[in-house]
């Protein structure tokens, strides 16, 4: 077996998710391997660099590669005076003089982006930030002008293809004036990474013809994953097991609402829906939660629980979901709205939505309106949209799980269902730690007495020398000292009290429980709209609709393993966020990386040409290719 290991150095690589998934990647092509090796990355932000070292295990130079003139534009002032502008010499000193077989080069791309106004994208600011994109190409092409790269990748967002249409075809003739062969294309992270988000980018792939006569090919596509694949391997947000950087971002208290009324897999304009009066939600009332299923409504095919000898709607799940109209009553069918699969009626004289089933749920989009993914909440098990460094609730996840040590209390598990997780502390008080078994062991022919108990009123069943449990030998017994009259100490205790906001507390026992006295308070404060907090509401779909913590993203964006512990620099959550929204997914460059592995070991063992399903990302003029060949044969 040949190995060969091969070099790699980024420009602009931040916190070095590309360079990670370089070295992450390896290729076979016969008897030969291939591995990369990263030679250093290049970056202006001190933070991105120590993370760099962190993550990838090499040095990442702190250089400006402004021009002076761009450092003017972007800042609106002179650059202090130990400035200077890079050189070519820098940039091999980064790379510790040694020769790059890939340059990995993703300029800043906030200029570009769609997250950013047109009218700002044109201002002197974001052009001399988009400018860069021409600046790095050109050091990296001076820096190694004797011994050319033999293949570069060039990536940003995908609108750099119209906002920066003049800087891309001058960089696509400034790498064919070094020899490249150049392809403009376009990717998706998420697919050639396997990714549990879908993350378009724009691509430029080049390879030095001289060096590299190989037809360098496209990585195969894979599916996405749902983001519950990532996050259901994490510890629950909030967990101090995740570090500081898993905690639950703080949000406005009216954003916590908006977020619980977005329906899962839409966005803001689901709030379009809700009536409000007055300034409040007219069908909706926000209330803490309650057990025994307060005002619970069963659907039509559940079975109905135990009848209590009080089944209102408000202590316990006495409702119903009835499904059928009253009958011979054709005014129920006012503004109907059919289903998009579903047929519709017949079509009459009169056919307006006030009367009849006339409107139909059309899935169809009419157009794309701007931020149409503002307060989105993605379902488990679908892929995230892109991870950016925008700090917004654009990212949010409508996770099925619950935090906190009461969900499922005194829970009762189904006969057919499987139980939980038996913990150290498994009691009913704890979870769902009891099972509705329906075996009696008690033939209905046999012992149908057990454990009956006998009305005041009644005669007894016959004595007999058995136990209580084997017959009827238990009274109902109505006597004083049972019932709770006027006088009873019980009965002015005070069990269960609640004491009004106004009202002062009886004096503090210490035994005091919400069971044994009035230790209870009616609160009638709310947060208020602006108010800073980390909530969790039941949102309508019976899930938490809640940010994505930042280490969340950092695994959706492969920055990590889930089960792994990261703490990257400094102590923002934003910073982090823009930094890991920044970052190129490893998972994607590691098949980026893998495909030029085998381009290069291809034109090292000679040849030009292999079979595959994928498309040819770069592919020199045919004419051009033949006559180069035919003049190294001869």
């Amino acid at each position: 077996m040949i190995r060969r290991e091969y070099n790699s150095f980024g420009f602009c690589s931040g916190l070095g998710g590309g360079a990670k998934g370089f070295k992450k990647a390896m290729s076979q092509v016969g008897a030969m391997t291939a591995t990369w090796k990263c030679i250093g990355g290049i970056d202006n932000d001190k933070a991105a660099a120590r993370d760099f070292k962190k993550l990838v295990g090499v040095d990442c130079a702190v250089l400006d590669l402004f021009t002076r003139q761009q450092y003017v534009a972007f800042h609106g002032a002179e650059p202090p005076s130990d400035w200077r502008e890079a050189t070519a010499e820098d940039i091999r000193r980064a790379a510790g003089y040694q020769h790059p077989h890939c340059v990995f080069i993703s300029s800043p791309c906030k200029g570009a982006s769609g997250l950013l106004a047109e009218s700002l994208s044109r201002t002197p600011k974001y052009q001399a930030l988009n400018e860069l994109t021409l600046r790095c190409v050109w050091l990296m092409c001076e820096a190694w002008k004797d011994d050319p790269v033999e293949l570069i990748v060039f990536e940003n967002v995908p609108r750099l293809a119209t906002r920066g249409r003049h800087l891309l075809d001058q960089i696509k003739k400034l790498l064919a004036y070094y020899g490249y062969a150049v392809n403009e294309t376009s990717h998706d992270c998420g697919l050639i990474g396997g990714l549990a988000q879908s993350r378009k980018r724009f691509l430029m792939v080049a390879r030095h013809t001289a060096k590299v006569p190989a037809f360098l090919y496209e990585p195969p596509m894979k599916r996405l994953q749902g983001v519950g694949t990532v996050l259901g391997r994490m510890p629950l947000p909030g967990d101090l097991a995740g570090g500081p950087m898993h905690r639950v971002p703080s949000l406005q208290w009216k954003t916590w609402v908006r977020l619980a009324f977005v329906e899962a897999g839409s966005d803001w304009r689901s709030l379009n829906k809700l009536a409000i009066e007055n300034g409040s939600l007219r069908d909706y009332l926000i209330v803490p939660e309650r057990r025994n299923g307060h005002l619970g409504v069963h659907g039509w095919d559940d079975s109905m629980g135990a009848i209590a000898g009080e089944s209102l709607p408000t202590n316990g799940a006495f409702s119903i979901a009835d499904p059928r109209g009253p009958a011979n009553a054709a005014q129920y069918q006012q503004y109907g709205v059919l289903n998009w699969q579903e047929p519709s009626g017949a079509i009459i004289g009169v056919k307006s939505p006030g009367q009849g089933t006339f409107s139909v749920a059309d899935p169809r989009h009419l157009g794309t309106p701007k931020h149409n993914n503002e307060f989105r909440i993605v379902p488990w098990n679908d892929a995230a949209r892109a991870v950016t460094g925008a700090h917004g609730t654009g990212q949010c996840v409508a996770d099925p799980r619950r935090d906190g040590p009461t969900f499922g209390k005194y829970s009762v598990t189904p006969w057919d269902d499987a139980t939980g997780t038996i913990i150290a502390g498994s009691t009913t008080g704890q979870g769902a730690f009891a099972v509705a078994d329906p075996r009696t062991g008690w033939p209905e022919s046999a012992h149908a007495s057990k454990l009956k108990v006998t009305p005041f009123d009644e005669p007894a069943a016959t004595v007999t020398g058995a136990r209580f449990g084997s017959g009827a030998l238990a009274v109902a017994d109505p006597r004083p000292g049972m019932r709770r009259e006027r006088g009873d100490n019980y009965l002015t205790g005070g069990h269960y009290g609640v004491v009004g906001w106004d009202q002062p507390s009886g004096a503090v026992s210490a035994a005091a429980g919400h069971d044994n006295g009035r230790w209870s308070v009616a609160d009638p404060r709310m947060p208020a709209a602006n108010d800073k907090l980390v909530a969790i509401i039941r949102a309508l779909d019976g899930t938490w609709h809640r940010p994505f913590t930042t280490l969340e993203l950092a695994a959706l964006q492969s920055l990590i393993e889930p089960e792994e512990y990261l703490e990257l620099d400094g102590l923002s959550d934003q910073a982090w966020r823009e930094r890991i929204g920044n970052a190129v997914p490893p998972d994607a460059a590691q098949a980026i990386a893998e495909v030029m592995g085998t381009t290069l070991l291809l034109a090292e063992s000679g040849e030009t040409f292999q079979l595959s399903a994928t498309p040819v990302w770069v592919r020199p003029v045919a004419v051009a290719l033949s006559v180069e060949q035919i003049l190294e044969a001869a």
